[in-house]
């Protein structure tokens, strides 16, 4: 077997690792903020400052979640490239 066809397999195979764990770590995050929302609506006592900054760090963490994955999808496929 040619070592550049392991080392493709190797690489397809991590791909598809990284892409299931991160599809359930996405899955988890949008549970959590289904129920924060869920928990703000009901929240009279907090105000409205503190509801907009749980959103603000709830946007802010789905920012950073999509930037991760396009820089890692860029690395992989900057390796691929190399193939």
């Amino acid at each position: 077997m040619d070592q550049k066809q392991i080392f493709k397999q190797m690489l397809d195979f991590n791909k598809s690792s990284f892409t299931n764990a991160f599809n359930a770590l996405v899955m988890i995050q949008d549970q959590t903020e289904t129920m924060s929302n869920s928990l703000l609506e009901q929240s009279t006592w907090l105000p409205a400052e503190g509801k907009k900054a749980i959103q603000d760090w709830i946007e802010a963490c789905k920012t950073g979640r999509a930037e991760y994955k396009k820089l890692v999808d860029d690395a992989y496929g900057k390796v691929e490239a190399l193939f």
